[in-house]
């Protein structure tokens, strides 16, 4: 069972764009169905982290709208701060999956239980994942991975019941 998830920022929670306003400050937009798919994971009692390599407040202030507790940034070697977060989730290997999408991803992707890749990831993290998404970061690809995640671990159902009683669109 998967019970820790643990998403990069740029290219994964992002489009991976990193546009600069006026004054030089990059900015960040971050897509609402992935944040509502977030919000079903860890209602399901189960856990989110974000690490990246690079440092964005826009960043804590998303973790922070969506409860998100544990947020690494500014990190450009990503396993010891991994090894932090599996620590303190009191999670092994093999309960972790990881989203990522580029080269300092790979470490990450190789070690934990359940590597998934974005849709416009690296091919090298393509390689190394379990499951590749149609979607690409920013997009819906965490929406997408957290839908196959709750699937192995056999909770898709529970998760996503109380939106199965809703009435149906007329065509």
């Amino acid at each position: 069972m998967i019970k820790l998830l643990i998403l990069d920022v740029d290219g994964v929670l992002t489009t991976g764009a990193l546009p600069y306003d006026a004054d030089g400050n990059r900015r960040k937009s971050f897509y609402v169905q992935d944040g509502g798919a977030i919000r079903r994971w860890m209602a399901q009692g189960l856990q989110v982290a974000i690490l990246s390599g690079r440092e964005a407040p826009s960043v804590n202030a998303r973790a922070e709208d969506l409860g998100i507790q544990i947020v690494i940034q500014g990190v450009p070697d990503k396993v010891p701060a991994y090894e932090t977060i599996c620590r303190q989730m009191n999670a092994s290997d093999s309960e972790v999956a990881v989203m990522g999408d580029d080269l300092p991803d790979l470490a990450l992707l190789s070690r934990c239980g359940f590597p998934i890749a974005v849709a416009n990831a690296h091919r090298f993290a393509k390689r190394l994942a379990r499951y590749v998404t149609r979607c690409n970061g920013g997009e819906g690809a965490i929406s997408e991975g957290i839908e196959r995640l709750l699937r192995y671990n056999g909770t898709h159902q529970d998760a996503y019941s109380r939106f199965q009683s809703l009435p149906r669109a007329s065509a």
